[in-house]
């Protein structure tokens, strides 16, 4: 068995490559944070604390101040603008710890999407993310499986104003964010790419009912209700009815990078599971030596290895302005969603009885799995995807 220092060591080689010195400085931060802020007995205590929004609202605004909520905002808005590399770096280290908070939500999928806004929605809104956390979600799922053309919610114009009506699902984060952007139909029918909008909208708004949902993963999403609920036309996003490439461009990123949070999530579990295989006992050997073992470990590893060149060419993409991002997205989401679960399978069965019990963190990784392999598109969405994309 490879030990899992030499891991650790590959993958920090292989990013130092890809990743600029303003970016490995902020993952050598985030593993420290980590390290000593947000271990898994972070974890725990926010989970048995049954804190409603599921994190740490003090671990969330110590993000804030070393400045991670502003990594792709432009520095006119007081952001860094350190790139996608740069909040994947994070997320990465984030997720090995299973850290929970609305930094993807906020951060990735948020932050890209009011990118797109007029100016002064930019100024206000993206500002107040660098300066105060205010957190944002972005409500797209209408049913049980990820798709973004699959939308009824409706919204009419009405004078300067719109009045939004219709039901969304699974909205990450969604349960106690301040605003929500909302993807709706000013026109066209539903699977149709052309009259799709995007709005913004405050949580408080009337007519929104919030319904929080605790997931299996102890974090938070929200089913929400709109029920002609107002928003001035100066909270659109882009043009009326042309949202679609900016959902579709907003959802790669986001993807990408939570397949980085996927893959650090993934290597944490298989380093514990190395730790265990060469610390157990049993019939007078560590079950390390058992060569069943050994080859399951093997194929694991193997498997982590393509997941890493899969997200690194995936994040990369984004920052360097490449052609290929969507393919590279939906690539990266798709192997890594298989490998985590994968490997989560594995390194709870190799633990046997007791990687099932919540006395043992290995559990906590099989559930963070199922969820974050759902989130915009599983391996089969994007298998499919990446046949479409390449012409088959």
């Amino acid at each position: 068995l490879r030990p899992a220092t030499v891991v650790k060591n590959f993958w920090e080689k292989n990013m130092s490559l890809v990743l600029n010195e303003e970016q490995i400085f902020l993952k050598d931060s985030a593993k420290k944070f980590a390290s000593e802020k947000t271990p898994t007995t972070h974890f725990r205590e926010v989970r048995d604390s049954e804190i409603e929004s599921c994190y740490d609202d003090k671990i969330w605004k110590e993000m804030v101040s070393l400045g991670w909520t502003g990594i792709l905002i432009p520095e006119e808005f007081g952001g860094s603008n350190f790139g996608v590399a740069g909040i994947s770096s994070i997320l990465e280290e984030l997720g090995r710890t299973l850290t929970p908070s609305p930094l993807f939500s906020t951060a990735v999928v948020g932050v890209s999407l009011i990118k797109h806004a007029n100016d002064d929605v930019k100024k206000d809104i993206l500002s107040k993310v660098v300066e105060e956390g205010l957190r944002l979600c972005f409500a797209i799922e209408e049913s049980n499986h990820h798709n973004p053309l699959k939308i009824v919610c409706e919204a009419q114009k009405d004078g300067k104003n719109y009045n939004i009506s219709g039901e969304k699902s699974f909205v990450i984060d969604g349960g106690f964010a301040d605003m929500v952007i909302i993807a709706c139909r000013t026109s066209g029918k539903e699977g149709s790419k052309n009259g799709l909008s995007l709005f913004v909208v405050d949580a408080n708004a009337k007519g929104l009912t919030v319904t929080p949902t605790k997931m299996v993963d102890s974090r938070n999403a929200a089913n929400m209700k709109f029920d002609n609920v107002k928003v001035s036309s100066d909270m659109l996003i882009g043009e009326e009815g042309k949202a679609y490439e900016i959902i579709e461009s907003v959802l790669d990123i986001s993807r990408a990078a939570i397949s980085a949070e996927m893959l650090g999530s993934a290597l944490q579990a298989y380093e514990i599971t190395l730790d265990y295989l060469k610390e157990r006992e049993q019939f007078g050997s560590k079950i390390g030596s058992f060569q069943a073992l050994q080859h399951r470990a093997a194929i694991m590893f193997s498997e982590l290895e393509l997941c890493k060149s899969c997200v690194i060419e995936s994040i990369t993409s984004f920052d360097e302005g490449g052609n290929d991002s969507e393919r590279l997205a939906s690539l990266a989401k798709a192997k890594v969603g298989e490998v985590f679960h994968l490997i989560s399978n594995e390194s709870v069965q190799m633990h046997g009885g007791i990687g099932v019990t919540d006395e043992y963190d290995i559990g906590l990784y099989l559930k963070r799995a199922r969820v974050a392999e759902q989130i915009f598109g599983n391996s089969d969405f994007h298998k499919n995807r990446y046949a479409e994309l390449t012409g088959y």
